[in-house]
């Protein structure tokens, strides 16, 4: 039976090309692509697939906050990030959403087979380039690293976060996420406060740094 993968990337060329690759594995299939964070979890819903490879920086919602919805939705679905990020912040804050392997895009080809079959019978893979992050964290006797502000956000709020330093305005928050603009602003003031930030443009820039929206976007 071969292994059925979902891809989760903000660029086609990327989804596109590994699509093509994995494809000719014997037992491997993809069969599902998405652009976003929302989309990934409609899709994981709809198809159940063995694994998912995400990359952590996408848009309306981030890789990070989508693993732990899909997680949370479908446990046994194993989630494979592959990101460009290879700080201690963003390899600790996807082991914490609940991912069982973590390479970066610089990796070759053959490392992303050898990580599909590791995860996909229940063991974690880690690129040997950032395995050290972790290794380190041990050494150091810390636990996945210390609590940060933003650890204090509730996923509700992360979204809110994401969403304004993508630009949207309160009302398009509101109806992106099914709740009133009262309760828009409410979320708002209490990221604000929490991370000691009092406007929009340090919110994008602290948004950017955490990995929850890309420059570009």
């Amino acid at each position: 039976m071969k292994i059925r993968i979902i891809l989760a990337d903000d660029h086609a060329i990327v989804r596109q090309g590994l699509s093509r690759a994995i494809d000719q594995e014997d037992d491997m299939e993809v069969i599902g692509q998405a652009s976003n964070g929302r989309a990934t979890i409609d899709l994981v819903r709809q198809l159940a697939p063995d694994i998912l490879i995400t990359d952590i920086s996408m848009p309306d919602l981030n890789g990070v906050e989508a693993t732990r919805q899909v997680l949370r939705e479908c446990p046994a679905v194993k989630v494979i990030a592959l990101s460009m990020h290879s700080s201690r912040q963003f390899v600790m804050e996807m082991f914490r959403a609940g991912a069982m392997g973590y390479l970066l895009k610089d990796c070759d080809y053959d490392e992303l087979v050898k990580a599909i079959h590791t995860v996909a019978e229940g063991k974690v893979y880690v690129s040997s380039s950032i395995g050290d992050v972790i290794v380190e964290d041990l050494l150091n006797g810390r636990q996945a690293g210390a609590p940060t502000a933003f650890s204090l956000l509730t996923p509700r709020e992360r979204e809110v976060l994401q969403l304004m330093a993508e630009g949207n305005t309160t009302r398009q928050i509101a109806r992106r996420l099914f709740i009133s603009p009262k309760t828009v602003e409410a979320h708002r003031l209490r990221v604000m406060n929490k991370l000691d930030i009092d406007n929009v443009a340090q919110l994008t820039k602290y948004a950017i740094q955490e990995g929850l929206t890309s420059p570009e976007i």
